[in-house]
């Protein structure tokens, strides 16, 4: 993306020309990053997340709540890999606007391929409470702001 947007610059201002494509391509690649950094969050623990009631409540309470909470998690990405791939599928005769040779099924396609990701990750989650002892998955809590996190 900063070759893209530094190419669109210099094309702008060094060389007094415009790339009509460069500010559309960026943000699609904008929109894939966005998406993949959001499975590497999911991955690594990091999704804020409502922590109170969990961790006042007694070991077999939290670990319910874990369990139910990663349910509904799981539900949501299954949902949205179902609608993703629908919107692929709609969207796969269309082009983008200023590069007619990239169809919009590719740009959505971060949709089902990101939610299928973060679905086999809810899944790992649940597994992980499912054989533990203590209910407590592995890897990171919460994103709580720290830098050095």
């Amino acid at each position: 993306m900063v070759v893209v947007v530094t190419l669109g610059v210099l094309y702008r201002y060094a060389l007094d020309r415009s790339l009509v494509w460069y500010d559309e391509f960026a943000s699609y690649i904008l929109v894939w990053l966005t998406f993949v950094g959001a499975v590497a969050a999911s991955w690594r623990g990091r999704q804020i997340y409502f922590e109170l009631l969990i961790d006042r409540a007694r070991p077999a309470v939290a670990r319910a709540l874990r369990v139910f909470s990663e349910l509904c998690v799981l539900v949501f990405h299954l949902l949205m890999v179902a609608y993703g791939w629908n919107l692929m599928q709609r969207m796969g005769d269309e082009t983008a606007v200023s590069i007619t040779s990239i169809r919009m099924s590719w740009i959505y396609a971060v949709l089902p391929v990101s939610a299928a990701l973060m679905a086999f990750v809810s899944l790992h989650r649940l597994f992980t409470l499912a054989t533990s002892a203590a209910g407590q998955p592995e890897g990171g809590g919460p994103w709580i702001g720290s830098s050095s996190e």
